[in-house]
């Protein structure tokens, strides 16, 4: 893996990538690392630092994860591995190594981890957590993304790292 200057150096489409391909946030405890599969998502410029959004449901295993630590990652792959995405969103990590499952193997970079499968990946200081509240919901139609009242949880993270293969 290469690092890049900045995200901005990436050329592609990070909406293409994170809705069509998919994406995996990881993050560890220490001891421990999880993820899972995402479709939604960004990047941007937020407080005059360019950052990651992830959200994140609170009964996903990985929420724990992205607690404990102070980094996550959001790694994405190549068309090959389009299975292994979905093992990662279908199977929970509270019941078995659903990572070692998908074949994806941890690489420990500090205190954040990726999978070395990855072909692109976006190391992330969090800097801010906060929970969707459906006040703010203008158009009352996103609510049906809630039926059981789970709003996600939204993880702002300081873009540290890019890398590439």
């Amino acid at each position: 893996m290469k690092e890049l200057e900045s995200i901005k150096s990436v050329k592609e489409n990070l909406v293409k990538l994170i809705d069509d391909d998919w994406g995996l946030v990881c993050a560890c405890d220490g001891e421990k690392w999880n993820g899972m599969t995402i479709s939604w998502g960004g990047a941007g410029e937020l407080w005059n630092r360019d950052v990651v959004f992830a959200f994140i449901r609170p009964q996903r295993y990985t929420k724990m994860f992205m607690d404990k630590s102070d980094y996550f990652t959001v790694s994405f792959f190549d068309k090959d591995k389009k299975d292994a995405l979905k093992i990662c969103g279908t199977k929970s990590g509270r019941d078995g190594d659903k990572m070692k499952l998908a074949g994806l193997t941890p690489v420990f970079d500090g205190d954040a981890v990726y999978p070395g499968e990855a072909r692109l990946v976006i190391k992330c200081r969090k800097i801010a957590v906060q929970k969707m509240d459906n006040a703010g919901f203008l158009d009352k139609t996103i609510e049906q993304n809630y039926s059981a009242g789970d709003y996600h949880y939204i993880y702002v993270g300081e873009i540290e790292k890019v890398l590439e293969k």
